[in-house]
């Protein structure tokens, strides 16, 4: 003992390798330990669902997963296999795969889309953004409007496998482990609660219209925020070094605009999920005829009421339209979007320090903003103006555009334990 004691003590830094080393390992090996547990528990979960009987002349349910390969540096497809996959095959699911790794698939989407029963987006923020986007080409390209109300009620699936996952944050408990975070969100969908969410229809003068479900950024933040990956080398302090960096291309940064703008609609009653029995032909036939003829004296043209416009001048060193599907309100009685308009006037040091706090909440509104409520605006840019937008985190050129909220279009699977916190903050 004691020469080896000796002998660890004359060779010290081989030993303090030595010991990080077996310490890291140990530590690796313990946290794959783990992830196998989780990844146990949750096919165990899964299996209950696929135990259940169904009669015989009940076809399987039948899901579509969109999958992005690019997602997570491309580790997004491993991420899948290993922990979404299983689950979603034991639970009695008949499964297909599709790739969204190329552009211009509105054919083949319909291919597969015609017989689902639910749709599951496999990627981050931009993979829902792309997905919604093919299904709308294809929807108004390739679809007579009856079959495209089908589309907007099937529900829809969000398996968290990117870089940045908005949604994740209000569809699932938070959580530090990525595996527990990627079974969660498959057994929600298993489970079959929903909730509805609202999506933003971005329409420029000539473009087709771009939907969105988190919201649209325009200013100096986001512009800062996309080159922060550029400065990969300077570890934690990358966040502030981009920021930092772009205030030497100009100061302070204005970004100028017309806004025009509605206020809240109310919202209706939500539809029955199942509609009641088709009456008799005689029962429609004399409905018909009743509606008719009591409509006939009455075919006075009725005044439209014009539309109370709102308009605005606005110089702000960013501009962000959001949906309220980050603070999901269930009880809400009227429908709008979020609209900030952040003050110009801030200093060199409150810019670094909220450019940081704008990478983990994007569109969080600071005081000393002006935040309106609107059903639908129109944002027309000065003639020459530069820059991007970033819709849902992706990057589009600026240009004059008109954004309409289409309120609770789509329906998510979300983790039963979410639905309630939602309603029990509500009733509070």
């Amino acid at each position: 003992a004691v020469k080896v004691l000796r002998t660890l003590r004359n060779h010290w830094k081989k030993t303090t390798f030595g010991v990080c080393t077996l310490s890291w390992g140990g530590h690796w090996l313990y946290g794959k330990h783990c992830d196998n547990l989780l990844r146990r528990a949750a096919c165990q979960e899964a299996q209950a669902f696929g135990n259940q009987l169904i009669p015989s002349s009940m076809p399987l349910k039948k899901a579509t997963v969109f999958l992005n390969p690019a997602a997570c540096k491309g580790k997004a497809r491993s991420l899948f296999e290993k922990n979404a996959a299983p689950i979603l095959h034991l639970s009695g699911l008949d499964v297909t795969v599709v790739k969204t790794d190329y552009e211009g698939q509105a054919k083949k989407l319909l291919e597969v889309m015609e017989n689902t029963d639910l749709i599951i987006i496999a990627g981050g923020d931009g993979t829902i953004q792309e997905v919604l986007q093919e299904l709308s080409d294809a929807n108004v390209n390739l679809l007579p409007s009856c079959v495209q109300a089908v589309f907007s009620k099937i529900p829809i699936g969000f398996i968290p496998l990117g870089k940045t996952c908005t949604l994740s944050h209000t569809l699932y408990p938070e959580s530090t482990n990525q595996v527990q975070h990627i079974t969660n969100a498959t057994l929600a969908i298993l489970k079959g609660e929903t909730v509805p969410l609202d999506v933003l229809q971005i329409k420029g003068e000539k473009e087709q219209p771009v939907f969105a479900v988190i919201g649209l950024r325009w200013g100096s933040y986001r512009d800062a925020g996309v080159k922060v990956s550029k400065y990969w080398y300077l570890g934690p302090l990358k966040t502030k070094a981009a920021h930092f960096f772009s205030m030497f291309k100009e100061w302070p940064q204005k970004h100028e605009a017309d806004l025009m703008y509605l206020g809240p609609t109310e919202r209706p009653p939500e539809e029955p999920e199942e509609k009641p029995s088709r009456p008799p032909l005689y029962v429609r036939l004399y409905r018909r005829l009743r509606l008719y003829w009591a409509s006939r004296p009455k075919e006075i043209p009725q005044e439209v009421t014009p539309e109370d416009w709102e308009e605005l001048k606005l110089s702000t060193i960013e501009l962000s339209i959001a949906t309220r599907n980050r603070r999901l309100d269930l009880t809400r009685t009227e429908d709008f979007m979020d609209i900030c308009i952040e003050a110009e006037t801030v200093s060199k040091g409150q810019f670094v320090n909220r450019g940081s706090q704008k990478m983990r909440d994007p569109h969080v509104c600071p005081e000393g903003s002006q935040c309106i409520q609107a059903s639908r605006c129109i944002l027309q840019l000065p003639e020459g103006t530069e820059g991007s937008f970033g819709i849902d985190n992706e990057e589009y050129e600026a240009m004059p555009v008109e954004v309409k909220l289409l309120p609770r279009k789509l329906r998510f699977f979300c983790d039963p334990r979410m639905r309630e916190q939602m309603l029990h903050a509500a009733v509070q």
